[in-house]
């Protein structure tokens, strides 16, 4: 049930070094707005109730999609429509691509950013796991410094990110693909607008017709989007035959740590990551060795 919002003090900076600024000053009552699609929703069922709102809207250059010899980077402003129709996300990050083009709602792909999807924190972000596949680094900037960390490094549990007061996503940077790479992005979901109760996103890259890297990325199984470790390693170095696919799906599914809630069943969950994982292989493999 939704109510009307309690009254909060708004900013509009035009600069990051002032967003941040502001951001630090008033700690864990204020909120960045990119795309707004969680905050207000979450404002609204009184779930969070900042008193100050920092709106990054107004802040040029956060909106590109931008390619080079190094990889592709993209703004915090950047809308996951804008990447769903890329066509370079589409031609060299298959994955990503995916990922975007199975979020349902188009208000919420047109409105919503990939890098506020991120910043939620949520397990079950479809971007988060396909990012996780293509080793994505993410650039925080702050209001005195500026790193740029792994994203495996982001996020610390449900609804937890790194992130101090006064710190800001500006762009998230992924690694030019090479040759013989490919990906593949699958979720089970109740209904086309629901949450995945399972999302799986992966990325291989074949040499002399053997897996020589692997990335496998789980999403609504843990507390955070989690890499299969185990599974990658029984991939790598493989010709990755029929057997060898399904051990790895196994062992993918022995690494989830799903819980059980209204949507789904721990066993179900644990289940369909093994199933999920194969197919998502099994495609990957065909794309790296087209």
């Amino acid at each position: 049930m939704t109510q009307p919002l309690k009254p909060f003090g708004y900013f509009e900076p035009t600069t990051i070094e002032e967003a941040a600024q502001i951001l630090s000053k008033y700690g864990t009552k204020a909120k960045v707005l990119a795309g707004g699609i969680d905050l207000v929703a979450r404002m609204r069922r009184r779930l969070i109730q900042p008193q100050y709102v920092v709106s990054i809207l107004n802040i040029p250059g956060l909106d590109y999609i931008q390619s080079d010899e190094a990889g592709l980077r993209f703004g915090a402003l950047t809308a996951i429509r804008s990447i769903e129709f890329s066509p370079i996300i589409e031609r060299d990050y298959a994955v990503l691509h995916e990922a975007a083009s199975q979020i349902a709602s188009v208000q919420v792909k047109t409105m919503g950013t990939a890098v506020g999807n991120l910043c939620v924190a949520t397990p079950a972000s479809d971007i988060a796991s396909a990012l996780y596949a293509l080793a994505a680094r993410l650039r925080i900037t702050g209001s005195a410094s500026e790193k740029i960390i792994p994203i495996e490094d982001f996020f610390v549990g449900v609804n937890k990110s790194v992130l101090e007061p006064g710190e800001i996503v500006t762009e998230v940077i992924l690694p030019s693909p090479t040759l013989q790479t490919g990906g593949a992005f699958f979720k089970l979901v109740r209904t086309a607008a629901d949450i995945a109760k399972v999302n799986v996103a992966v990325s291989l890259t074949v040499t002399d017709n053997r897996c020589g890297e692997a990335r496998i990325a789980l999403g609504s199984v843990a507390p955070t989007v989690i890499r299969a470790t185990h599974a990658e390693e029984a991939l790598k170095g493989s010709t990755l035959e029929p057997k060898v696919v399904e051990q790895a799906a196994q062992l993918a599914a022995q690494e989830a740590k799903p819980i059980a809630d209204l949507r789904s069943t721990v066993e179900y969950r644990r289940g369909m990551v093994r199933v999920l994982v194969r197919r998502a292989v099994e495609k990957a493999l065909t794309r790296a060795r087209a």
